[in-house]
């Protein structure tokens, strides 16, 4: 077939065929060595793509998350779509017959700027998901130029998780809404994970913990050496501006500066007093804006949870202010944002509130996670990252963020559990915990101790009453929250 004998409708199907491997259009209309270096070059690009997609996965995520490298993709995705934009229309153009009427040169011509607007849509989508991402990194994620006074020091050029096998990150939900002065962190929780296995323990404080512990070595342990508390008032009585929702909030307002540079003083205060409460290194942390919370659930399309008992929605126990309406108890109910910030908040009048209102908490942790997977993630990435862009703040720098999205993918399939600090024993109310007692049911939940010393064997016949026989009960430890977040309907307890 000669280049100029073909129909109108062959010479368009050639052509807009031909996008998908660059060149090819070219053979047909006879200019072989342009055709072959851009079928060449086509190959190359491909097979790069796809070694680098199948074989380099973890450098494909360090590249995301660099801001400088992020702005050279969108030059690039801009570049190889025009370069497409061009090959498509000399195509059509060197192919398409000179004889053809005006009917079906308009239809071509028609068909080739469609094509055209959908590639250059597609790139624009692209872009603007390339800009989002590197929004996000820059204004959420810590820069080289962060301060903090908690954050461990790490080499990239070793192993990360060699360097920490297990990796304490806090976990902060900011009540900075409307009606409140300054920001009390009413959810504060330690994720500890194990970065090999990606095994996951959380741990939950309750809000309203006094006498909060220092390190000895810091300087806020000479000014309360006995915990955060006010020794000068009546110690039966409660002293809310002394609670450890009040720390983020109170300390620096009072101290400032006091524990050096920081980007975000009350959370680096945080991490000392709760790192000491718990017996651990606090590494890293990540705040939550639980007034925008709604957003980020929204953007993931909302979340299952089971209910097991009627969850208010509003409300307030000191002014007596009764909830809206309440989250009627079911299995597997889908909640939008303002339903699950609800389900993770509410405790107006629920039994055991604190305690009831953090197993709710972990539940809500387990559902995001669940609900956050590579296609719902990459289907909604746009408004993922608004919404992250406003709701968290961390100092996990930039530069390990490759690493914490390989264990983010690690935590998806382990297990995750939760870790009772044994209430009744340790803190029946919150004036003065046991905090010595929390640190050894950590300690053992995290490092459970094995026995080395060899069981004496009986030497008797002698059946022994059930008087002698050793009764053992078993220690809080790590509870699976598959259990905890089933669907048992009734009150917590």
């Amino acid at each position: 077939m000669r280049p100029r004998r073909r129909s109108a409708f062959t010479a368009l199907a050639i052509s807009v065929l031909g996008i998908l491997l660059p060149g090819t259009a070219y053979l047909v209309a006879r200019r072989i060595r342009l055709g072959s270096t851009l079928i060449v070059a086509s190959l190359a690009l491909y097979g790069a793509a796809a070694y680098v997609g199948l074989r380099k996965r973890d450098a494909v995520i360090s590249w995301a998350l660099d801001p400088a490298l992020l702005l050279w993709m969108i030059a690039g995705l801009g570049a190889i779509a025009l370069v497409w934009i061009i090959v498509l229309v000399t195509s059509y153009k060197m192919l398409r017959p000179l004889t053809a009427g005006p009917g079906p040169r308009l239809l071509g011509a028609l068909v080739i700027g469609v094509v055209c607007f959908a590639m250059t849509v597609g790139t624009a989508s692209g872009a603007q998901t390339l800009l989002a991402q590197r929004s996000l990194v820059k204004k959420v994620f810590a820069d080289p130029g962060s301060k903090s006074q908690t954050r461990p020091t790490i080499s990239t050029k070793k192993n990360v998780w060699d360097q920490l096998p297990r990796v304490n990150v806090l976990l902060l939900g900011a009540d900075d809404g409307e009606g409140r002065q300054g920001t009390r962190t009413d959810t504060v929780m330690v994720a500890s994970i194990d970065t090999k296995t990606g095994n996951t323990s959380l741990i939950s404080l309750t809000r309203n913990f006094m006498r909060m512990p220092f390190p000895a070595d810091s300087p806020l342990h000479k000014i309360y050496p006995t915990g955060f508390w006010d020794p000068s008032i009546d110690p039966s009585k409660e002293q809310s501006e002394f609670y450890l929702d009040a720390m983020y909030r109170n300390i620096p307002r009072q101290h400032p500066g006091i524990i050096g540079p920081s980007d975000n003083e009350g959370a680096d205060i945080l991490k000392l007093s709760v790192g000491e409460a718990l017996g651990l290194k606090i590494h890293y942390y990540v705040q939550v804006n639980l007034a925008g919370f709604a957003k980020l659930v929204e953007a993931l399309g909302g979340i299952v949870v089971n209910i097991n008992y009627p969850v208010p929605v509003g409300g307030n126990d000191d002014k007596l202010i009764p909830p809206s309406r309440y989250l009627q108890p079911g299995p597997n109910r889908k909640l939008n944002g303002t339903d699950a910030l609800w389900f993770a908040r509410g405790r107006y009048r629920v039994p055991t509130a604190d305690l009831a209102r953090q197993t709710r908490q972990h539940c809500t942790v387990e559902a995001i996670v669940e609900r956050a997977t590579p296609q719902n993630v990459l289907a909604n990435y746009q408004s993922i990252a608004a919404a992250g862009e406003q709701l968290i703040r961390t100092d996990i720098p930039q530069k390990l963020l490759g690493d914490f999205v390989t264990l983010g993918q690690r935590v998806k399939t382990a297990k995750i559990s939760n870790i009772d600090l044994d209430k009744k024993k340790n803190f029946p109310n919150g004036r003065n915990p046991n905090y010595a007692g929390m640190r050894e049911i950590v300690a053992q939940a995290l490092n459970p101790v094995r026995r080395t010393t060899p069981v004496p064997r009986k030497t008797t016949t002698t059946k022994p009453s059930n008087a002698a026989q050793p009764r053992t009960t078993p220690k809080p430890g790590a509870d699976d929250l598959a259990s905890s977040c089933a669907y048992n309907p009734g009150p917590p307890g």
